[in-house]
């Protein structure tokens, strides 16, 4: 009789598994991404409202549904325009980037005070020219943007506040900045229809949960000890201690930071996106929305993260979309 086998449950590159810092990550720029001359924004944020059904018609070339229609399922992000409220640049120290000022916008939503300090008076304020002047030493600029949750489904008031890096060289960056300074960004300033883009949430928190539920543990018989739902031992003897990250333990399940990559964006407009009787627990999408293939990472209403691929595909994704599933979710 052959022995009983099961690949490792749970990957050992999440270690330790703790509980993510903040509600929304934290948006870095690849490597490939640094590379490009151009100064522009690497990625974008919207809202999850649901899923739904796509019908696309796979024109293709080569491919055995070329001229068929096919149903993907896909995720439905409510994408109001990012508001950029200030400019922040860093420079290179030998510990990494530092921090040397903020630029804010002239006109500030109140609603951001809700979220951050804001300085009111224009004393000790740094201006456009004191960074202009200090261009030699910036190695990079990035913008602080806030997002618009009153323009959402489900009435949130206080805005997220990240920062927005920019690719490009820091004098690019910063004649880019100048530009959008007190104003917004849409998604179609960042992506088109038919790219692939990496996808950053944090994901559902589920608590504190056991080894079988957390890694996937065999449920042993009545017979071992009356503990059922239990590990069998907590390592060998040698060496004499519980090695971290190899013996499954309970602890915190879900709210964990996670990077889906190459996820394509199927449609992005600006109207209605709303199913009969509205997204179940969200609400109505009445702005722009961005529609990405396939299932994200996190609950509805949360704030997800979408960058620019960092190994994105080179082949065309070849579709054409015939219709989109608004049946009632009730």
């Amino acid at each position: 009789m052959s022995k009983w086998a099961k690949p490792r449950a749970g990957s050992r590159g999440y270690w330790p598994r703790k509980r993510a810092r903040r509600i929304y990550p934290v948006l870095k720029a690849a490597s490939n991404l640094k590379k490009e001359t151009k100064a522009g924004p690497i990625g974008f944020a919207g809202y999850k409202a649901g899923m739904t059904q796509i019908f696309l018609t796979i024109d293709k070339k080569g491919s055995p549904q070329h001229g068929k229609s096919v149903a993907k399922a896909g995720t439905v992000l409510d994408c109001p325009s990012l508001v950029v409220c200030g400019i922040k640049s860093y420079r290179k120290t030998a510990y990494g980037l530092k921090d040397s000022g903020v630029v804010w916008a002239d006109k500030l939503s109140k609603d951001l005070n809700r979220t951050t300090r804001v300085p009111k008076d224009s004393k000790g304020k740094k201006n456009i020219a004191d960074m202009e002047k200090d261009l030699a030493n910036i190695s990079e600029i990035r913008l602080l943007v806030h997002t618009q949750p009153k323009e959402t489904g489900f009435g949130k008031k206080t805005p997220e506040i990240f920062e927005l890096p920019l690719t490009g060289e820091s004098n690019n960056q910063l004649e880019y900045a100048k530009q959008k300074l007190g104003g917004q960004i849409k998604p179609e300033d960042v992506f088109k229809e038919g790219e692939s883009v990496d996808v950053e949430a944090v994901t559902i928190g589920k608590g504190h949960q056991g080894v079988v539920k957390r890694f996937g543990v065999k449920v042993r018989s009545r017979k071992n000890k009356a503990k059922m739902r239990h590990i069998g031992s907590l390592g060998p003897y040698t060496p004499d201690r519980v090695l971290p990250g190899v013996i499954p333990h309970s602890g915190q399940m879900g709210f964990h930071t996670r990077t889906e990559y190459n996820k394509r964006i199927l449609k992005m407009a600006n109207g209605e996106m709303t199913p009969k009787g509205g997204w179940l627990n969200y609400g109505v999408v009445n702005g722009g929305y961005v529609i990405v293939q396939g299932s994200v990472p996190g609950p509805k209403s949360r704030l997800i993260m979408l960058r620019k691929a960092s190994r994105p595909h080179k082949k065309d994704p070849g579709f054409k979309i015939e219709s989109i599933s608004l049946e009632s979710q009730q």
